[in-house]
């Protein structure tokens, strides 16, 4: 196991600050909502397109499945792993259900038992404690309001911090896979658990300009179709269109992400990772890399399919697309004719169209694992929370 240093007095008084915060926001919230809402780290910002009973019911009828298929022991979907129970977990926390909702709690309980002796947070002998340890993290982190999981946090983000690969591993900042996080242990870095990664360092606490932070843009600006001086991979100018791809670290091309011209393939799930993840890392809307992403977003806007992936992946999508833009600022998107969407009133009425009578979404592509009725569930309430209606509209 490599040495993980642990966060410094800056690190833990900044984390703190955030949860103070935090904890100040949430009560204003409960003071002037009933429905007690929780807060969210991104601008929301009040859409007038986004039919407010459509998403209520929307939204409660989602809910109501989830809490009919939780196991016994608090868990969803344990054959998967935990990742399906934190993001339930999440899911519910992010649509106003508290820690102390029994649901919840139970989840929360499940999710605490998983707490391994260096901090991260799996089932014994996972191969996926990066991604199962960071998507645990964010739903203790919105669920600490009282700071009841400060020492289970402290320790998911020391550990965390140990993670992706860096001069302690041996790789320096020429190799493709510097600053990048795989599912666990020595796997390859890719741009979806690097992604997960700085979600959840920014959601604990960490700044825009966070060293780890920072590490992981390096590799995230690897994993875009713009050649630049921050990409100079053979696969930087093939495509060059702006969007993202899976991994820069590959030992040979996946075929089905091949673009045309030999390149990889941009496709939405990852393009909207990482504008998230730049945005996370401080870039500004006017940096070459941000351009570049928005004008991949604008070209490729759609919420029937996930661009490039087709229905692969679509639930996946729907939660980074809601996470991503909601990260911009931006309430409408304009695209490849000329015309504005008012994203977040499109997705909210296709997720609503989707959903199936029992309150569960589920994808008839079960790649991925997106034939789960739990996982899919789970990421389509996330991103309905990005959604949400102006206060009393």
């Amino acid at each position: 196991m490599s040495t993980v240093t642990p966060p410094s007095s800056s690190q833990v008084a900044a984390r703190r600050s955030v949860r103070v915060a935090r904890r100040l926001t949430y009560l204003t919230l409960a003071l002037v909502c009933s429905c007690s809402l929780s807060p969210l780290r991104e601008s929301q910002g009040a859409d007038q397109g986004v039919d407010a009973k459509q998403f209520a019911e929307t939204v409660e009828r989602g809910i109501q499945f989830l809490s009919k298929t939780q196991g016994a022991d608090g868990s969803f979907s344990r054959q998967a792993g935990i990742g399906p129970t934190a993001l339930a977990v999440l899911a519910l926390l992010r649509n106003g259900r508290t820690p102390d909702d029994p649901r919840v709690a139970k989840g929360l309980e499940y999710l605490a038992s998983m707490v391994q002796e260096d901090g991260s947070i799996h089932p014994r002998g996972s191969r996926l404690a990066n991604y199962e340890t960071c998507i645990a993290a964010t739903a203790f982190q919105a669920a600490n309001a009282d700071g009841r999981y400060d020492q289970v946090l402290d320790g998911a983000v020391t550990f965390l911090r140990g993670v992706p690969w860096d001069e302690k591993k041996g790789r320096d900042k020429s190799d493709v896979y510097y600053g990048g996080a795989g599912y666990g242990g020595d796997s390859r870095p890719d741009l979806s658990n690097t992604a997960f990664l700085v979600d959840t360092l920014r959601e604990c606490g960490a700044d825009s300009d966070d060293e780890a932070i920072q590490r992981a843009l390096v590799f995230i600006s690897r994993c875009q179709n713009l050649e630049s001086e921050h990409n100079t991979t053979q696969f930087a100018a093939k495509t060059n269109d702006g969007g993202f791809y899976y991994t820069c670290a590959l030992d040979e091309q996946d075929l089905q992400r091949e673009g045309a011209a030999g390149g990889l393939r941009s496709y939405g799930g990852m393009t909207y990772s990482g504008l998230k993840s730049m945005l996370y890392a401080g870039l500004a809307a006017d940096d070459p890399r941000v351009k570049a992403a928005v004008g991949w977003i604008s070209q490729n806007y759609d919420v029937t399919s996930n661009p490039g992936m087709g229905d692969a992946g679509l639930f996946y999508y729907y939660h980074t697309f809601a996470k991503a833009l909601a990260a911009l600022g931006e309430s409408e998107i304009t695209d490849a004719a000329g015309k504005k969407h008012d994203w977040r009133a499109e997705l909210v009425a296709e997720l609503a169209n989707r959903q199936n009578e029992n309150g569960s979404w589920v994808n008839e592509n079960s790649r991925w694992l997106e034939g789960d009725p739990n996982l899919v569930t789970s990421f389509s309430l996330i991103a309905l929370s990005y959604c949400r209606p102006e206060a009393g509209k």
